[in-house]
């Protein structure tokens, strides 16, 4: 089984070179199948050339801007069975690909598995606020999968699927601009089969969304996302702010 990690990047030279570095840490000494690609989304700074500088990364380029269309470009490329979707801005914890090949392996009608980010670079106290904000969308999750059975719960930046279910549901929904996307691929898929969201699986992620427009805005603008995403299909939310620094929009 052959494992394609697909990083969408624009404009990410500070951060992408830990993730890049996240992942090779976890493929020291192991004999996984695995290829990584990173997605350019039309950077304006050093993003392809630091994704360069790590052998074996192959750079692709999307000049149409938006994180499902680098997504898109990145599925259409890779080659493997399993997908992994991550963020530029993220770092694999230890035994992240260990307990994604386990999982996909003993349970072979999973078609996606996903888990949580946990914001290092903010405060502990804003932390906290976070994983009370992952306990009541687990709740949610354990409702739509298992109760209304109308969907599931993925975290967009740390999501592994199958390649084939991903066909079969029509691939990424391009239309869709940022919030919401993560909740269309559940509900698609949970049509196809199990999909899971577990606490075992956490990835490392830069906090600066939630810094720039605070926890409380952005709770609340994913909560609504996630509810009429799950019961209408479209996001709440049709426009996302870019919060590098020096970027606005």
């Amino acid at each position: 089984m052959k494992l394609s990690f697909v990083i969408p990047a624009y404009n990410e030279e500070h951060h992408l070179g830990a993730c890049l570095e996240s992942i090779m840490r976890e493929l020291d000494g192991e004999r996984h199948d695995v290829e990584i690609i990173v997605v350019d989304n039309d950077s304006t700074d050093r993003t392809a050339e630091v994704a360069r500088r790590y052998p074996g990364v192959r750079v692709v380029a999307e000049s149409h801007k938006g994180i499902v269309w680098a997504r898109a470009r990145g599925f259409r490329e890779a080659t493997g069975e399993l997908i992994a979707n991550v963020d530029a801005d993220a770092m694999l914890t230890p035994g992240w690909i260990e307990r994604v090949f386990r999982e996909f392996e003993r349970h072979p009608r999973l078609v996606c598995i996903s888990g949580p980010l946990i914001y290092h670079d903010l405060s502990p106290g804003i932390r906290f606020l976070v994983k009370l904000f992952y306990g009541f969308g687990f709740f949610f999750y354990l409702l739509a999968r298992f109760v209304f059975r109308s969907g599931s719960l993925v975290q967009g930046g740390n999501f592994v699927l199958r390649r084939e279910a991903l066909e079969r549901a029509g691939g990424f929904d391009t239309t869709i601009d940022f919030y919401g996307e993560d909740t269309d691929i559940a509900r698609r898929l949970s049509r196809l089969g199990p999909v899971k969201f577990t606490f075992g699986l956490p990835m490392l992620s830069s906090g600066r969304r939630l810094a720039e427009e605070g926890v409380l805005a952005i709770g609340l603008r994913y909560a609504a996302n996630y509810l009429w995403v799950l019961f209408s299909g479209k996001p709440f939310t049709t426009a996302s702010r870019d919060v590098r620094p020096g970027h606005h929009s």
